[in-house]
C-alpha cells in the first residue's frame, strides 16, 4: 500500500491535543488492513520524522486509529502545526 492509502487523515480531538503536548504523540485514522510497520513507514515518509512506537485500536464503529509516538528529537506539535490541526 502507498502511504496516502494507509493514513486516511489526522485526528485532532481535545484528548489528542493533550497527547501532542504531553506525550509527543499524533493520532491518525488509518486503513483497517494496515499493520503497525506499514503505519510507521507511512508516517516517516509523509511527515519526514522518525517514529518511536505505534499503538492501534479499532473502535466499535469499525474505524482503526493509530497512536504514533515520535522519537524525542522530533516534536509532534511541529508536525501538527504543519498539518494545520493545532
Amino acid at each position: 500500500m502507498k502511504p496516502d492509502e494507509i493514513i486516511t487523515y489526522p485526528l485532532m480531538t481535545e484528548s489528542a491535543s493533550v497527547m501532542v503536548e504531553k506525550d509527543n504523540k499524533l493520532l491518525f485514522v488509518v486503513n483497517l488492513k494496515a499493520d503497525k510497520q506499514d503505519i510507521k513507514k507511512a508516517v516517516e515518509v509523509m511527515y519526514e520524522v522518525k517514529v518511536a512506537d505505534v499503538h492501534t485500536l479499532i473502535t466499535p464503529q469499525g474505524v482503526k486509529k493509530a497512536f504514533v509516538k515520535l522519537k524525542p528529537e522530533y516534536r509532534a506539535s511541529d508536525v501538527a502545526i504543519k498539518l494545520g490541526i493545532l
